[in-house]
């Protein structure tokens, strides 16, 4: 079980959600890692790069890299992650059950619920990014 978050880790995750909801509407784009196209784990290198943090590239390497946090103690600014087939894919978590991520080709960034659906039955796990 993670720490509870800091007031830096706080505030650094309200200003990624912040960042991420920013850049919804972004198109999907494979290996995208800018506002002109986002991947998953592309939208999360550049939301916390945005806001100093340095953190890997892609989703499986962002799973390795952050502490793990319990469903339970999740924190807005959390990377949450899913894992269906041997595809992981990595959202910003929101708050309330809510995710930010780019979904697929054809669908650009936007929100999520994590407690239904595709999503509630491929949950992997979570982390928190460390300022």
């Amino acid at each position: 079980m993670a720490p509870a978050p800091s007031a830096a880790q706080l505030d650094l995750g309200t200003r990624a959600v912040a960042l991420a909801k920013q850049q919804q509407g972004v198109p999907y784009q494979y290996g995208g890692s800018t506002p002109r196209g986002f991947d998953c784990s592309g939208l999360v290198y550049y939301v916390y790069g945005k806001l100093g943090v340095s953190i890997p590239r892609t989703a499986g390497s962002q799973y390795d890299h952050t502490p793990r946090v319990a469903r339970a103690d999740l924190r807005p600014g959390d990377l949450v992650f899913f894992y269906g087939g041997n595809l992981m894919h990595v959202g910003i978590y929101a708050g309330d059950g809510w995710f930010v991520h780019a979904p697929e080709t054809g669908r650009p960034v936007a929100g999520a619920w994590m407690n239904s659906g595709y999503w509630a039955q491929n949950y992997y796990g979570a982390g928190r990014p460390a300022p």
